[in-house]
């Protein structure tokens, strides 16, 4: 009898379909069969709404394939084109500091924003007073979802993964002030996998740490979460439907966000997901003083901390 395992999903080398297995990954094309008209969200969709009749083959391979190892690969991103990608704001109790939950809220990124394990993070010519990369718990939707009840809210979860919001802050001309902000490209990683749902014990008890160049920066857990999952998926699912492949990214801890620059290494790591990996590109070489918000409010500022040297800086 085939004893059937939670699965972390992966496109590697050009889109190529398969599961992590411990240090190796197993190519599993051979129990999802591509057709000409299958591009790569398409193929995921496919089986995230046919999971259970994938499933069982997707198991014999993985019992018989030795696979190849995870350092040999390139990893794509485990989601490549979600038609949605709905971003929670405001939406942590900042470790108790908030006397009150933010009201529900939140934006929509472009799916032209996604970024794969190992990508870099381009920062644009743009006057941001600061670029921060906010780690979060995403979650990918499983089945048509449209006006889902909070106690329903799990059975239309496929799974999760890492996801980092970039944000330009500071960009006030011309309006529409989230979206310059939040959907420039490269400004959605997410991955290394996508992680089923059965893997996850309890979705609201995962820590999570982002470091940039091996330092912590942030460190909190998705029991800090304001408004809780069943509750996101029925507030936004009371606006518009979410389909089999869309993103919901959870919100952040705002009190260790901190700059990141040129030449930066990112690593995101929620409990269960994997690690994320990524660097930082900025061609006008620009530099911010390294603290995080927290360390900032502890000497008494309310702001991020300042651009100290490069193109828009104060004074130049």
């Amino acid at each position: 009898m085939i004893q059937e395992a939670a699965l972390k999903l992966v496109f590697f080398n050009n889109h190529t379909l398969g599961v992590v297995k411990g240090d190796r990954v197993i190519d599993i094309s051979e129990a999802v069969p591509v057709n000409e008209h299958n591009h790569a969200q398409g193929l995921l969709n496919r089986i995230i709404e046919s999971f259970e009749d994938y499933r069982g083959p997707i198991q014999q391979l993985l019992d018989s394939e030795e696979g190849i190892p995870i350092s040999s690969v390139s990893f794509n991103s485990p989601v490549p084109n979600p038609h949605n990608i709905v971003c929670m704001a405001v939406n942590y109790m900042e470790d108790g500091t908030r006397k009150s939950p933010a009201p529900i809220n939140a934006f929509h990124k472009s799916p032209n924003a996604v970024l794969a394990d190992r990508g870099s993070i381009i920062l644009p010519d743009v006057p941001a007073s600061i670029f921060e990369p906010e780690a979060e718990l995403a979650l990918v939707i499983g089945k048509t979802a449209t006006k889902v009840k909070e106690k329903d809210a799990y059975k239309y979860i496929f799974g999760y993964m890492n996801f980092i919001d970039m944000s330009a802050r500071g960009l006030s001309q011309g309006g529409g002030v989230f979206y310059q902000m939040k959907s420039r490209d490269t400004f959605a990683p997410m991955g290394p996998y996508l992680v089923t749902e059965d893997e996850i014990d309890n979705p609201l008890n995962l820590q999570i740490q982002l470091s940039v160049n091996g330092e912590l920066k942030q460190n909190f857990n998705t029991d800090d979460m304001a408004h809780k999952i069943p509750k996101v998926i029925e507030w936004i699912t009371s606006i518009h439907t979410l389909n089999p492949g869309d993103v919901v990214a959870t919100g952040t801890n705002h009190r260790g966000l901190s700059p990141v620059m040129d030449g930066d290494k990112v690593e995101l790591e929620t409990q269960g997901l994997g690690r994320l990996h990524l660097s930082v590109i900025d061609d006008l070489k620009r530099t911010w003083k390294r603290e995080t918000r927290l360390e900032r409010q502890q000497q008494g500022f309310d702001s991020t901390t300042p651009q100290t040297e490069g193109k828009y800086s104060q004074g130049t």
